[in-house]
């Protein structure tokens, strides 16, 4: 009797992922787009698990930093396909560009302040202290601050200038991030690979799923090969489910009155659940090293690569998608990237400065739902 409820307990993403998607599909189709909404936020969140899951095999093999790199594309590649598919809708719908624009910022701060401060929080209380290598944070938060700077261009321009002024800055300014990107890459992966490493043995066992050996999880005995084909094949169900969420999502968000604001925070957590539990397990074993690696490599990647995907995507597809933002966004964008620097320049983290990102979160969230 134990064996179904350990089989379900391992792989219950899977299950309610594959059954989460026939009955989006079935629900989309007889009209019932409440329910259609919701089966394929479900179904887009289980199999992000499963994605999360299997990219954190591929991890432990290839190593830091390059095992945190697979988990951020991993995740980037969920938030491309949900808010491209938003990006789609704008053609029946230009006023959910909104929305889109709010899920890009949205799940920067979600990463910067939800994910790491839950983290920092839960392995401050279990190490009072933990640390990581300060060049890690140094080099992100420089990153951070330049992108952010450069996300500031297309909105001063829109002060003073006409539209196609704007669309032709947020195309340069889309250009200039992947360029800064590919040297980003490089510096990551080759010629400063230990400015992302921390060499020091953790206080703790290394963790294994519900505390025992995991040797018979079915991915952990598949080539790498497969895994990553298996990778590809979720992305595509999840294309399909994000098809249905941003098709019935719309009119769903309108109809309870919901603000453009809040939908991105809804978005930006259904992308970055799975790398929330990593960043967890990784906290309880000590490890604050992956934590920022996830955290902050996932914030800027989330801002270098998915921004110009979103934006040369939509001029293939002939929507009119800038990169001019809210006060409220471009603000709470720097004050998250300042309380990252603080929290993360010495190398060490505590519990406090953990709940100190989750109140700004908080309070980001407050204003996003009635602003």
């Amino acid at each position: 009797m134990d064996e179904p409820k350990h089989i379900f307990r391992e792989y219950w993403d899977i299950f309610v992922g594959f059954s989460a998607l026939p009955l989006a599909v079935i629900f989309h189709f007889e009209g019932l787009s409440v329910l259609a909404t919701l089966f394929a936020a479900a179904g887009i969140g289980a199999l992000a698990v499963t994605i999360s899951e299997i990219a954190e095999i591929l991890a432990e093999r290839f190593g830091e930093p390059f095992g945190s790199l697979i988990l951020t594309f991993s995740a980037v590649l969920v938030e491309i396909l949900i808010l491209f598919m938003v990006v789609l809708e704008a053609k029946a719908h230009p006023e959910v560009v909104e929305t889109v624009k709010n899920g890009i910022i949205a799940t920067v701060i979600v990463d910067l302040n939800a994910l790491l401060g839950i983290a920092v929080f839960v392995g401050g209380l279990n190490f009072k202290e933990q640390v990581h290598n300060e060049d890690t944070s140094a080099s992100y938060t420089t990153i951070l601050f330049v992108a952010a700077a450069m996300l500031l261009v297309p909105t001063t321009i829109s002060i003073h200038s006409d539209e196609n002024s704007l669309y032709n800055a947020s195309l340069i300014i889309a250009t200039l991030l992947l360029i800064y990107y590919f040297f980003i890459f490089r510096f990551q992966t080759d010629t400063h690979v230990h400015f992302f490493k921390f060499k020091k043995r953790s206080r703790v066992k290394k963790y294994k799923r519900d505390d025992e050996e995991d040797e018979d999880y079915y991915f952990d005995k598949k080539s790498n090969a497969f895994n990553i084909g298996f990778l590809v094949f979720l992305l595509v169900l999840i294309g399909v489910l994000s098809e249905i969420f941003a098709n019935d999502g719309v009119s769903v968000f309108k109809s309870f009155g919901l603000t453009a604001g809040f939908v991105g925070i809804l978005i930006a957590f259904v992308t970055v659940a799975p790398e929330l539990f990593t960043a967890i397990r990784a906290a309880k074993n000590d490890e604050m090293q992956r934590v920022v690696n996830i955290a902050m490599g996932a914030s800027t990647v989330s801002i270098l690569l998915t921004v110009p995907s979103l934006i040369f995507l939509s001029l293939i597809v002939g929507v009119n998608l800038t990169l001019d933002f809210t006060p409220l966004q471009v603000g709470a964008l720097m004050i998250t990237i300042l309380l990252v620097w603080k929290t993360t320049e010495d190398g060490e983290t505590n519990y406090l400065e953990g709940l100190s990102h989750l109140m700004l979160f908080l309070s980001y969230a407050v204003i996003a739902v009635f602003y």
